[in-house]
């Protein structure tokens, strides 16, 4: 939902750049979960968030200088699961998708979606396939077909050599 950013001040503050499509969903969540470099969700109680220009600026528990605020500059910004609503019909989380297989209009399985990368227009899912083929394809209408979320599958309108 979100990145850390730059330290804020001298007492444990940083900048936040959502990526979410609403900036402001975070400001609702009373606790964050943090990933760093080594891969673990730690879970942070939020002290105090609020908007600023065009991201946020927080604090959290245990966060009480700006050395400690930097060593988290880069961390992925996240909220437990449960304390999201509920997508509506022909939405989907982006986390849920990971893993999905992609196939084309042809039947041709082009990979597995590894993640997405943000354009700032829209995503872009990155798709793996056999033998470290990388394909960027862009999250819109135009491309994705449709998803099967019980069948683990997303169906794109993609070349296979592309």
């Amino acid at each position: 939902m979100g990145r850390v950013g730059a330290p804020h001040g001298v007492h444990g503050a940083f900048r936040v750049r959502p990526v979410s499509a609403d900036p402001a969903s975070l400001l609702a969540h009373t606790e964050w979960l943090l990933r760093g470099r080594t891969g673990t969700w730690t879970a942070h109680r939020v002290r105090g968030v609020r908007e600023q220009g065009d991201g946020l600026v927080a604090q959290l528990d245990g966060i009480e200088s700006r050395d400690a605020a930097g060593a988290l500059r880069g961390a992925e910004i996240g909220v437990p699961r449960e304390s999201l609503p509920a997508p509506a019909k022909d939405e989907y989380y982006q986390a849920d998708l990971i893993g999905m297989a992609v196939v084309n209009r042809e039947g041709v399985p082009l990979g597995a979606l590894a993640d997405f990368v943000d354009s700032g227009a829209h995503p872009i899912a990155r798709v793996r396939g056999d033998g470290g083929v990388e394909r960027l394809i862009p999250w819109v209408p135009l491309y994705i077909d449709g998803v099967d979320m019980d069948g683990r599958r997303i169906d794109v309108d993609w070349p296979a050599d592309a």
